[in-house]
């Protein structure tokens, strides 16, 4: 696994031993930000503070930063994920530009700044992206403007929030990415 582009381009990242961490695969990270470095998305991204929940490794934040983005929250309660995300954030020289809560994704702290780019990537196993999304947009997360981008396995079922509308559905390979935008 590594950062596909941008200024940490090629950077191997390290993963967590076990199952208990699935990291998105290169390709569809690769397509993921073909997506967001569109014309039509590109403002959500660079330049502006982005958060990444249920962060594992922290890959999704970690390219959002190397594409540039202005900085990366990630929220993560797994004790392995949490010492494999602070070694790739170490390894990119990211410490000033990332903040790492232990906090569960579903229980949110109110959000210092509004971001324009969220990033959910629950376990496949776990059906917890609808309420996670919910609480987070309700403590301020997602700026009026800005998209979540929620991966879940292709079957599996999601019910759009109130208040929220979904603008997009991706299938790559083991992965859907559903992209979210405040009603």
């Amino acid at each position: 696994m590594r950062i596909i582009a941008g200024s940490k381009r090629g950077l191997t990242l390290e993963a967590p031993d076990g199952q208990t961490t699935r990291p998105t695969a290169d390709r569809a990270r690769q397509a993921l930000f073909d997506i967001l470095s569109a014309p039509a998305r590109i403002a959500n991204l660079r330049g502006r503070p982005v958060a990444d929940f249920f962060a594992g490794t922290g890959a999704l934040g970690l390219e959002a930063i190397s594409r540039g983005a202005l900085s990366c929250t990630f929220l993560e309660t797994d004790s392995k994920a949490l010492t494999t995300l602070n070694r790739n954030i170490t390894k990119a020289g990211w410490q000033q530009t990332c903040t790492v809560l232990r906090q569960d994704a579903t229980k949110p702290p109110k959000a210092k700044q509004a971001c324009g780019l969220l990033f959910f990537d629950a376990p496949y196993h776990a059906t917890v992206s609808e309420a996670a999304l919910s609480a987070v947009v309700d403590q301020g997360w997602l700026a009026s403007d800005g998209v979540a981008v929620v991966q879940l396995h292709p079957k599996a079922p999601f019910e759009t929030p109130v208040g929220l509308t979904l603008t997009d559905d991706r299938r790559y390979g083991a992965s859907r990415f559903l992209f979210l935008e405040p009603a």
